[in-house]
Formats: structure tokens, sequence, C-alpha cells
């Protein structure tokens, strides 16, 4: 058994399609099938001593075929097992009929099925590809389970887990521990199915990477290993310019916060130099809480045209807490050609007609990157905020390519997707994060990537992830501020 650490995420519709290239190629299903639930076997038996019991619940799919093989290991070992089947026995002839008549060991019916304490349940009920509400029969064991706080092992995801979106439907087991093969799933990283998996273990069952490759998407989990070839590397011949100037566009003078915490994370996070841009009125009120932060009084749409004829300044925040949404429609217009990140204000500034927005950053490479909460994108992509059917993955991918943009899709479970389709799932962020500021940090951080000249779609990804680590460095009761000064070096 040997654990897999790649960052790639698919899909239960891709995952099927490996299954039948593995076989395609000669490979064994049931060889396959044996060693995922030997996996899971081996898992339940070291991570669960305590178990008086292991209680094995197996649908009527692959899944289930799993779970016998799994409890077949487990009775050799001299465990107490119990077996429970759900419906109808597997098909004649597959690989789940012929698990469960290896299994040696008569399962009982799953409404006979009454949890005691001591008990670990092993949850083969439902695989990935689970779409439909779960039935009352189950809903009702899962809720007794959850009740007498017993410890679940989940294969593949907690039943009830969409694999594809993260919903829950209807009612799902909270996994202690989730075991799940080849890759990740969208559900594994997506909420409310993040926090429902426990610990996650990825085991490889024998498909070769190239099968898998070759059926995989552009979807992965946000690591370094993603992004970091592009990140600047310092060195004794480097001077600021060469590090990046990145600006930040301040609100007024009642609303200047936000962009100096923008403005101290995008230093702190690597860029040359940071200038404030910001209303003459607020000028006093910033450079009284900035010392390596410049200042530059911007008011007026003809004052930035001027300031733009220097061509040093490689890249722009606006939007924290910046307010006048005609000024940010205006200012946008003339940064149209340049390295930008939109965020709060600035988004909410097109809410009446994105594709205002949209049209002006059509053509050329991408350069502009939006960091939207749930309200925010629905106020720009109000279509795909509504589509039930879409997971926050496909309205990420769809609304990139909308836009031309690189969209941060914010949340627990931030969704970086590119124009071309690419896109990763961010799984370091504590849940601390959340907090005032937080995104004002973010929308800094990624404005110094920018920047530094990394691609759009490195630049926000590195950005996100280097905020979750902050994020935990900083510790619980963390403030914006004490974010900033948690942010850790980039090749530290």
């Amino acid at each position: 058994m040997r654990a897999i650490h790649s960052s790639a995420i698919i899909s239960p519709a891709q995952m099927t399609a490996i299954d039948r290239a593995a076989a395609g190629s000669g490979l064994d299903s049931f060889a396959l099938m044996n060693a995922a639930g030997s996996a899971v076997g081996e898992i339940a038996l070291r991570r669960f001593p305590q178990a008086l019991r292991f209680v094995v619940l197996c649908g009527p799919g692959n899944n289930g075929g799993d779970g016998y093989i799994a409890a077949r290991r487990m009775r050799a070992s001299g465990a107490c097992v119990a077996l429970y089947a759900l419906g109808d026995a597997p098909a004649a002839g597959g690989d789940a009929a012929r698990a469960r008549s290896a299994c040696a060991m008569a399962p009982a019916a799953f409404d006979t099925f009454v949890p005691r304490s001591g008990d670990v349940i092993v949850d083969a009920l439902f695989g990935a590809g689970f779409s439909r509400p779960v039935c009352e029969d189950v809903a009702v064991v899962m809720r007794k389970v959850t009740a007498m706080d017993l410890p679940v092992l989940s294969v593949d995801l907690p039943s009830g887990v969409d694999g594809r979106t993260g919903a829950v439907r209807g009612e799902s087991f909270t996994a202690a521990r989730t075991v799940t093969f080849v890759a990740r799933k969208p559900g594994h990283l997506l909420l409310p199915g993040r926090m429902l998996c426990g610990a996650l273990d990825v085991i490889d069952i024998g498909i070769p990477r190239r099968l898998v490759d070759a059926h995989a998407g552009n979807l992965r989990k946000n690591t370094p290993a993603v992004w970091g070839q592009e990140a600047m590397v310092l060195n004794a011949a480097v001077h600021k310019y060469k590090r990046g100037h990145l600006a930040v566009f301040s609100g007024g003078p009642l609303s200047t916060g936000a962009a100096r915490l923008a403005a101290s994370a995008g230093l702190a996070s690597g860029a040359g130099l940071v200038t404030l841009a910001s209303p003459e009125l607020a000028l006093q009120a910033n450079a009284a809480h900035l010392t390596a932060v410049m200042l530059k009084a911007i008011d007026t749409a003809e004052a930035l045209e001027t300031w733009l004829d220097d061509r040093r300044i490689s890249a722009f925040v606006l939007g924290p807490a910046f307010g006048d949404v005609e000024k940010a429609r205006g200012f946008v217009t003339l940064l149209r050609d340049r390295r930008l990140v939109l965020d709060a204000d600035g988004i909410t500034a097109f809410r009446d007609d994105p594709a205002v927005l949209f049209d002006q950053f059509a053509t050329g490479p991408t350069r502009l990157v939006m960091t939207p909460h749930d309200g925010e994108f629905a106020r720009l992509f109000a279509d795909l905020a509504q589509d039930p059917a879409l997971s926050k993955i496909d309205r990420a991918i769809a609304a990139a390519r909308r836009s031309h943009a690189v969209i941060v899709f914010k949340g627990a479970d931030t969704v970086i997707a590119d124009p071309d389709g690419r896109a990763l799932v961010n799984a370091n962020a504590p849940p601390w994060l959340a907090t005032a500021g937080s995104g004002d940090v973010l929308a800094g951080m990624i404005g110094a990537h920018l920047a530094q000249g990394m691609p759009a779609f490195e630049a926000a990804a590195a950005g996100v992830w280097r905020h979750g680590d902050a994020g935990t460095l900083a510790g619980e009761g963390m403030t914006a501020e004490t974010l900033v000064q948690a942010i850790r070096p980039l090749h530290a």
C-alpha cells in the first residue's frame, strides 16, 4: 500500500474513464478492487485499534465491493467484524459480486443494523459518483451514528457527499478518516464535503500514471509545486524596481485602513516598493500610519493618467474600501493595459454592466485578477451563481473564461481559475482567516506577485497559498495586522 502525494484532482467521471482505460489496457479490474479494499482494511486496523467491532456497510456497487474485501481482510486479522448489505446484491459477473462471494461472510440486511458503543463504521455504501438524495433508511442510520459519535472510516467519500461538487445530498456520514484511490476528487476539497472527510488517505492501487494523466483535466490542489518555478529568486544583483513596484489605491479619509493593509501585505510579500495612491484629503491619515510604503496624491483620472507614464509601476490593486464606484470605473479604464488586482468596491463598480469591464481586458495576455467572495461573484456573474448544477469549480472556470481574467473565488475552499481552463482548489486556509481585513491582505499579496512579473494565474495561486500559510502561522485570534506580520519569505 503506497500513498500518493500528487496534487491532481479528478472528477468522478474522469475516474470512471480511468478505470475503463485500466481495464482496456489489460489490467485486472478485480485485482485493482482487491488492492483498494485491502488498503481500506489495513488502514481501519491501523488507525482504529480501539474498535470493539468493525461494522462494514456495503452498497450494491463497486464501493460495496471494496467493503467486502476490507471485511475479509479485517476478519482474517482476527478483528470482530459485522457485515451489512444495502439493497439488492451486486449484479452477477461484476467485480462487486465477485468480492461479495469471496468474502465468506454472509451479510445481514442493512435495516437490521443497530449501532452500539465501541463500533467503528466502515462506510462503503456509495462512491464518489453519488449524486442523488440519500434514502430515508440510510439517513436514519447516519443520524444515529453521528448522535453516538462513532468513528467512521469512509471509502472514497463519506456516503451522501457528491464527489463532483462537495454538496451533501440530504444526509451524510461525518468521517474521522476517508480512504480514496488514485487522486483526490473535488468533493474532498470543496465545502461542505471537505469538512466531512476527516483525515484523507490517497492510495495508489496500481493504475499507471500515464493512464491517469491521459484522462485527468487541468484541476489541481494549490501547492507551491504548481507555481514555485515562476516565483522570483532573489540574488545580489536585484534592486527594488526589479522586484516590482506595486501601486495600491486608497479610499477617502475615513476609509484608508483597507488599502494600507493591502499595501503593507504587498511589501511583506516581496514587492520591491509599494506606493499608496491616495486622495489629497486622505494623505495625512495614511502618512500617519506608513513608513516604508510611499504615498502619491491621486485624486482624478487626469492625475492617474499622468502617473501612468512611469512604466516602472508594474501592478496595481484597486478596490479595498475604495468607495467611489464611478471613479473606480474611470480608473480601471485607464488601467486596462496594466496588470491589475480588482477587489471589493472595484468589483462592485461594474455590477450594472459587467461586460464593460470584461471587454477592456479581452485581448492580449491575461493581466486582470479578480478576487470576489460569494456576494461579489453574484454581482458580476448572476447566472452562474444561481445555477444549481454547477460546482464552485465550474462557476469559477466559466467566470474566468467570460471575463478574460483570473478568478480567485474566495472562501475556505478558494478556487483559482484561469481563462484557459486551468483551476486550483486551495486547502491550507485556517478558519480564523475569516476576519475583517483578511481579503485586503490577500489582494496586496497577489498584487506583489503580479508586480514581480509572475503570470497572473501563478501570481494569484501563490498569493492565496501564502495567505493561508500566514494565517496558520499567525494562529487563532489573529487580526489582519498580525496576518501581515506572519507572511513568510517566499524562499524561506
